[in-house]
């Protein structure tokens, strides 16, 4: 009967004959899956696994082979020499969520072409304006080890307890979002238990990291990256160019004007299959293919507001900038970030829109759970777009977990165990503290992600809702670097007043417009915009006038007084460490970084504007965009890591196929004997060089003058 009513020859599936009617599938997923349990634990337990034991090997053979010591430190800071390309790499990954791949795609759904275009670009600036703070730290506070250890060398105990508190807030609201997002796709395409892959998820990622800790966390990272911008190309091209479905920017524009003439909703009767049942709420005309979207505008506000908390507060980004050598460091954040905006930006334009190109009859309930996607995926590739989906996904939770982790161990042992606990802990005592809180944590997040799955939240509630929470500590956290005027005093009271008015704000303003508070009225665009925006304005106006009022005019000498607990061998020449350096390094990022973020925000969706709904030629030249912005990033990020390190990767390599005992002996008595030169007087090794030259000279003339 479906081949006789369908709306659109391209969903006739997707309908049924029920009497005079023509009835749309209630939902995509329903009580189907697409996989069966085998393979979702497999993907699970197996490549937890894999990484588990890989990671570990890979960090293993670094320290036999190149001779990296696993102290306390390394664990932390993982020597404070990564290159571009891996920080670059790092930073990719960290920020590439479940909610990157997951709610990016649902706003495309909800809102059309400008939903991927705001998450991308909202959430793109953060970590290229970061890249200043990223310098700072080192020309600042080059022996720290967290953000709040900044917090109390400058401002004290009471600003550093209360930033702490906002650190732990952030890093608990961005693992809830990783396994909310992971456990719901897990579950809705193998059916597996969504609590069991709460718990199961994180599994592997505690393994490695307790192993190798922050430099296991980066390796892993890398191979992370990898997958996801290889997966990311393969359903890119095969929107726009390779699927019998679609296939191309002409046939997905198509079929979008023809979806937003319909409702997604509708019954049709059966004699008139094509009548029109209304636009797109908030679109120019209606259209999916505009960027005059004001729910899509609206979201990238929030957007833009919430990303700020969860890049400036988030401890795991301080410590990648501590981790990166000072040359690196700017531009791996401005790398990382062009990068990274190609996730969202291509795969929600292609996935997302189409979800909707193919009219997959998706619920308002499995777009908020991050569903989107996944039925992308299975209606174009069917069991292999689930697998590809899920490994995918994986990916991405288990890397940025990882990082979530480092975050919190670093924070637990520095500002609690060593600030409160223990100020005289040996490294030994910290590298115990550290995999303690790594593996407590870990076993936390299942149990955090049962709590709130239990509670009905959804990622896209949780997404929109943490600048609320934490947007209030964005301008004092970056006012500690930035401004010598900045006190304690406005910190405190900007942090903690702005957070509660904040979410006073939100709660008014929901029950003012829907007359009741519950998950899905605050869940709503304006009491999330109206909350998000007090939070952070009220944090960063109260501490810029405190500070006007009684200016702390700070010299950073605490803070660059901070101490490292064991003495880190280092490859890093001094100039790395020179003022002038690190300053005209600063200039590039502000440069770079702010010109940018002028392009994104502003200049390009305003050349938009004019086009009104997108012509198809403009549909297709936005669809180039955003495969060669895919392919060029993926390429960049996968070849450039390897690039940088190949010095390292040679070193193992030969190890390995040498005979690394002799090769440990040539490396011990070469040591040896660079110590006995450096021993030397300068003036003594002068006259020994020269006796040596002159000696040499007498054996060549002795050479020539002597019969053949």
């Amino acid at each position: 009967m479906a081949s006789k009513c369908p709306p659109f020859e391209f969903s006739a599936q997707y309908y049924y004959a029920s009497g005079n009617t023509c009835v749309r599938q209630s939902s995509f997923f329903g009580d189907k899956v697409a996989l069966n349990q085998g393979v979702g634990y497999s993907v699970i337990l197996g490549f937890g696994a894999f990484f588990a034991v890989f990671t570990s090997f890979l960090v293993w053979l670094e320290k036999r082979y190149v001779g990296s010591r696993h102290t306390s430190e390394w664990f932390n800071t993982a020597g404070r020499n990564v290159k571009t390309g891996l920080i670059a790499s790092v930073i990719v990954s960290q920020w590439t969520w479940a909610a990157t791949i997951l709610q990016s795609s649902n706003v495309a759904w909800e809102y059309g072409i400008s939903g991927p275009f705001w998450y991308a670009s909202g959430a793109t600036i953060q970590v290229l304006l970061f890249g200043v703070m990223a310098i700072e730290i080192k020309r600042k506070a080059p022996n720290a080890h967290t953000v709040c250890e900044i917090v109390k060398a400058r401002w004290g105990t009471s600003a550093h307890l209360v930033f702490l508190c906002f650190c732990f807030l952030t890093n608990i609201i961005v693992t809830a979002m990783l396994l909310l997002g992971g456990s719901a796709v897990v579950n809705a395409l193998t059916g597996v238990n969504i609590y069991a892959a709460s718990f199961l998820i994180p599994l592997g990622v505690v393994v490695y990291t307790l192993a190798g800790g922050l430099k296991a966390t980066f390796l892993a990272s890398y191979i992370h990256s990898v997958i996801v911008h290889v997966v990311l190309v393969v359903f890119v091209y095969l929107v726009y160019v390779g699927s019998s479905e679609l296939g191309s920017p002409s046939v997905v524009y198509r079929h979008l004007l023809e979806v937003a003439s319909k409702s997604r909703s509708c019954q049709y009767p059966l004699s008139h299959v094509d009548q029109s049942c209304g636009p797109v709420s908030g679109n120019f005309k209606g259209s999916y293919v505009t960027m005059l979207s004001s729910g899509g505008l609206v979201f990238g506000i929030i957007n833009i507001i919430g990303n700020f908390g969860t890049v400036f507060v988030d401890n795991g980004y301080w410590v990648s900038a501590i981790a990166a050598r000072p040359s690196s460091t700017h531009k791996g954040y401005l790398l990382g970030g062009l990068v990274w905006f190609a996730v969202p930006f291509s795969l929600a334009t292609s996935l997302g829109l189409g979800a909707l190109a193919l009219d997959l009859p998706i619920t308002a309930s499995e777009a908020s759970h991050g569903l989107v996607p996944p039925a992308t995926a299975i209606a174009l590739m069917g069991k292999g777009g689930s697998i590809l989906l899920l490994t995918m996904l994986f990916m991405a939770v288990t890397s940025a977990g990882s990082s979530e982790l480092i975050a919190v161990s670093s924070l637990c042992t520095y500002d609690i165990y060593r600030t409160y606990i223990n100020p005289d802990a040996t490294g030994k005592q910290i590298l115990k503290v550290s995999r303690a809180v790594v593996l407590g944590f870990g076993c936390f997040m299942g149990i955090l992600a049962v709590i709130l799955n239990k509670a009905g939240v959804s990622l896209g509630w949780m997404y929109l809702a943490m600048g609320v929470f934490i947007g209030s500590a964005v301008i004092p956290i970056a006012f500690m670097l930035l401004w010598q005027k900045a006190n304690a005093f406005g910190a405190i009271l900007g942090t903690t007043v702005g957070c509660f008015l904040g979410i006073i704000t939100w709660l008014s303003v929901t029950k003012v417009e829907y007359g009741r508070v519950n998950l899905d009225t605050t869940g709503r665009n304006a009491p999330m915009l109206a909350g998000n925006l007090v939070s952070i304005l009220t944090g960063g106006a109260v501490h810029a006038v405190c500070s006007f009022l009684r200016p702390q005019n700070y010299d950073w000498e605490t803070t660059k007084q901070i101490t490292v607990v064991e003495k880190e061998r280092t490859e890093l020449p001094s100039a790395e460490f020179k003022e002038e350096k690190l300053v005209s390094a600063k200039r590039w990022i502000i440069k770079w970084g702010i010109g940018f973020t002028l392009v994104i925000v502003v200049l390009w969706p305003a050349l938009t504007l004019p086009a009104g709904q997108f012509s198809k030629g403009y549909f297709t030249f936005w669809a180039v965009i955003v495969i060669a912005w895919g392919t060029i990033a993926s390429a960049v990020i996968i070849a450039l890591p390897l690039l940088e390190s190949w010095k390292t990767i040679r070193s193992v390599i030969l190890g390995m196929f040498t005979n690394d005992r002799l090769m440990e002996k040539v490396e011990d008595l070469n040591s040896k004997l660079q110590a006995i030169i450096s021993a030397i007087p300068e003036a003594e090794r002068i006259y020994l060089l020269e006796k040596e030259k002159d000696k040499r000279k007498e054996a060549s003339e002795r050479d020539q003058i002597s019969p053949a």
